[in-house]
C-alpha cells in the first residue's frame, strides 16, 4: 500500500516495507513481480511480467554526498536504501500532471537504527520526476531497479544547486562535475497515461 501524503507527486508510489525482527537480524521484503507496485505500463510491456525488468543497481557513497538532479525521459526506477540513512527529494517537473512543481521531501533507511522519522520504504519514481538525495549517515548503499537499460540520451540533469527545485542541501556538499550541468535527454519523453 502507498503512502499517503499531502504533497504526493502522481506515479511516485512509496511502499511501507515490513521488517521481521528477531536475535539474528532482520529480514525484509522488497518487491515482488506481482506486486500492484512493480507494475507498470513501459511501452507495450508490463513492468513486474518479467519482460520490462532491465537492469539492477547498487550505488555506494559517503557522508555529505549529494546526487541530483536526475530524471528520465522513459524509465522508471524502484529505489530500496539497504545501509545507511538519506535525505531523498522528489519534484515533479511534468507541466500536464496535476501535481506539477510538487516536492516531497523524506528520509530513508532503517528505523530501528536512524528513528521514526526515517522510512523503512520501495519506491516507485516515474519518467519526468526530478530525483536527488544526501547521505546523511556515515556510508549509504542504495539498490534501485529500472524498467530500461541505462542510457546517457535518456537521463536529464539539472545542477544540484537549482532554483528550479530551490532545494538547499545543507553545508558543504560532496557532488561530481556532471551534477553541476544541465543536459535535456534526447529521447522522446514518455507523458502520463
Amino acid at each position: 500500500m502507498p503512502l499517503v501524503s499531502d504533497n504526493q507527486i502522481t506515479g511516485v508510489l512509496v511502499k511501507p516495507l515490513r521488517t521481521f525482527r528477531d536475535e539474528r537480524g532482520f529480514f525484509r521484503e522488497v518487491v515482488r513481480d506481482t506486486d500492484p507496485f512493480f507494475n507498470v505500463k513501459v511501452g507495450d510491456v508490463v513492468a513486474g511480467s518479467g519482460e520490462a525488468f532491465r537492469q539492477w543497481s547498487h550505488s555506494r557513497m559517503t557522508h555529505d554526498v549529494v546526487k541530483a538532479w536526475h530524471y528520465h525521459h522513459v524509465q522508471f526506477y524502484w529505489w530500496y536504501l539497504a545501509i545507511g540513512q538519506i535525505e531523498t527529494v522528489l519534484f515533479d517537473n511534468r507541466p500536464e500532471s496535476p501535481s506539477y512543481k510538487k516536492r516531497m521531501v523524506f528520509k530513508m533507511g532503517d528505523a530501528h537504527i536512524h528513528g521514526e522519522d526515517t522510512l523503512e520504504v520501495c519506491v516507485r519514481i516515474p519518467p519526468g520526476v526530478l530525483h536527488g538525495l544526501r547521505v546523511i549517515s556515515a556510508e549509504a548503499h542504495l539498490f534501485y531497479i529500472t524498467s530500461e537499460i541505462y542510457s546517457p540520451n535518456e537521463e536529464g540533469r539539472f545542477p544540484y544547486d537549482s532554483e528550479l527545485v530551490g532545494h538547499l542541501w545543507g553545508e558543504n556538499p560532496i557532488v561530481v562535475e556532471n551534477d553541476r550541468k544541465h543536459f535535456v535527454p534526447t529521447s522522446t519523453r514518455k507523458l502520463i497515461a
